[in-house]
């Protein structure tokens, strides 16, 4: 039965959503299950380059993203948990973790794929284990890949028939290059680099196209898919900009080492060699380079080809940190997630261990406040890079109250005096209100982002009003952590005094806020939102007053 363009056109674009949906529920499954291993893999994995190499390859391999790998790095770039440098090796390692996709594609699993769907169906809906329900969704997505592959299969195999395709794919034989360009636009309008190539795996199964024509484009896929990360870095911050386009020229050179090796006919023997005599050892490989099925043959030219690359391009890590931090110029702030002055030798000197402990306690306390500036600015500019800044902070902030409170339990084990043990209680107490402020002003971002999204606008009065309560909740905060670091009785007294004016702020522009609502001049979306940010203001007033009555001894 002849297949007519609309029917090509609707099994490629149905199975290729199957595809791409698959590919996200098995990511988003496997990132269930790992939970918070990934970011501690990726955190104690990248001493040297060869180790960010080693855990990129396996954080990727676990999670099916090399996207999802480059976003929890450059997330750790911007905590101060990871440098620029050790980024690039997980970027290098990504890129080799990413061929798994490739190679699962090429064992054929396709004629299974609707019973690991309803498998993955079953468990999904029928388990209350949250666990099976994740590895359910793993199993879904799995099936769904092959389903789409499978949809996607009967949409292509036409096409090999057809003159105008045909003459396009021996263009691209004689032309490399093109090919480059194709697989580069292709994938940067997929955005996925695994479903580019399973398209290119499928294409060659159906003899559509040959080994010839798919390797340049399985070229061009290698760098399309930096196009994501390029345009996910527009408006983020420069270790983002950074590791994003170190990733681009990683990938670009790849192509331009191993694209005339491959037209002069050495890089297809290097892969075959490869085949016959290493690849051939391992478990489970289907044999010499002859028996292997087109899809396999491009998976594990995939793979050579980035291994090869990474190995090319690891002693040359510096370099390319370099030449990523001239092309991107700019100071990022960084704050470090560790403590910095939590020295575990001290604790056997109960007044440095304490003091140590202070130094940390005002650390954390600024944090908080660089991520309660962020959110102020996300909140009047609407620039997302403020709001990632905020949550990176935030997470500083957590860290820092789990690492203070432990410091100073163990401390409180020693023999101390009753004014060190009043101290000792002073910043406990403290930390706990300053992590409860972080939590306010990610409230504030969260209802910034519900701003947005909705299209809610606010009044000039109102936002008239909302700058001042602001100013004013800043600087009772800023006087609260000047009155712990100083001691200082009377300014922890005007504190106490700001927050009575918070309090009359918070009442007053509550009620003039619903009486712009009853005069129709702000919507209910607005209004909602407007006096939750509010509630949120006068609770960071609350807390910091909290801290100011711990240094008057008032609580």
């Amino acid at each position: 039965m002849e297949i007519t363009a609309q029917q090509i056109i609707f099994y490629f674009s149905g199975g290729l959503a199957f595809f791409l949906f698959g590919i996200r529920q098995m990511s988003d499954g496997l990132k269930g299950l790992a939970g918070d291993k990934l970011r501690a893999l990726l955190e104690k994995g990248t001493k040297t380059p060869l180790r960010g190499v080693i855990t990129g390859m396996l954080v990727t391999a676990l999670i099916q993203s090399s996207s999802g790998t480059t976003v929890l790095t450059v997330g750790l770039v911007n905590s101060g948990l990871l440098t620029l440098r050790q980024a690039v090796g997980i970027v290098m390692g990504a890129n080799i973790g990413t061929t798994i996709t490739a190679y699962l594609i090429g064992f054929k699993l396709e004629y299974y794929a609707l019973p690991i769907l309803a498998t993955g169906a079953l468990l999904m809906l029928f388990s209350k284990n949250k666990k099976v329900s994740t590895i359910g969704k793993v199993l879904f997505g799995f099936g769904m890949l092959f389903h789409g592959m499978q949809t996607m299969g009967s949409g292509l195999k036409p096409l090999r028939n057809m003159p105008f395709f045909v003459n396009a794919m021996t263009g691209i034989e004689s032309h490399a290059l093109m090919g480059v360009l194709v697989g580069t636009a292709f994938t940067g309008i997929v955005q996925s680099s695994s479903a580019t190539i399973g398209v290119l795996q499928e294409l060659a199964y159906q003899g559509a196209i040959t080994y010839t024509q798919a390797v340049p484009i399985l070229f061009g896929d290698n760098i399309g898919t930096t196009i994501t990360a390029l345009l996910a870095s527009i408006g983020t911050s420069v270790a983002a900009k950074r590791t994003a386009l170190s990733h681009c020229i990683f990938n670009l050179l790849g192509t331009l080492i191993f694209l005339p090796l491959f037209v002069l006919g050495i890089f297809p023997e290097i892969v075959r060699l490869f085949t016959d005599y290493i690849y051939v050892l391992l478990p489970g490989a289907e044999g010499t380079w002859q028996t292997l099925n087109i899809k396999m043959q491009l998976a594990q030219t995939h793979g050579v080809f980035n291994i090869s690359n990474a190995l090319i391009q690891l002693p040359f890590v510096a370099v390319l940190t370099a030449i990523v931090s001239k092309i991107i110029t700019g100071e990022d702030i960084i704050v470090e997630f560790e403590p910095k002055y939590l020295e575990p030798r001290f604790l056997d000197n109960p007044s440095v261990a304490l003091a140590q402990a202070g130094r940390e306690v005002l650390r954390m306390g600024d944090v908080a406040k660089q991520s309660f500036e962020h959110a102020i600015t996300y909140f009047f500019t609407g620039l997302e890079n403020e709001a990632e800044q905020t949550d990176s902070l935030e997470e500083v902030v957590d860290n820092l109250q789990n690492r203070i409170t432990d410091y100073i339990v163990k401390l409180s084990e020693k023999q101390l005096s009753i004014e060190e043990s009043n101290y000792a209680y002073m910043y406990i107490q403290a930390v706990n209100d300053i992590e409860r402020v972080g939590d306010h002003v990610e409230n504030i971002v969260e209802l910034t982002h519900a701003r947005k999204e909705r299209g809610v606008r606010f009044s000039i009065d109102a936002m008239a009003d909302m700058r001042k309560m602001i100013d004013k909740t800043m600087e009772t905060y800023q006087w609260a952590l000047e009155s712990l670091k100083n001691k200082d009785l009377k300014l922890a007294q005007k504190v106490v005094e700001n927050d009575d004016s918070i309090d009359e702020m918070e009442r007053d522009f509550r009620r003039g806020h619903i009486d712009r609502l009853n005069a129709g001049t702000c919507s209910g979306d607005a209004g909602a939102i407007y006096i939750d940010i509010l509630s949120n203001l006068e609770r960071i007033g609350d807390h910091s007053v909290n801290i100011a009555q711990y240094v008057m001894g008032a609580r």
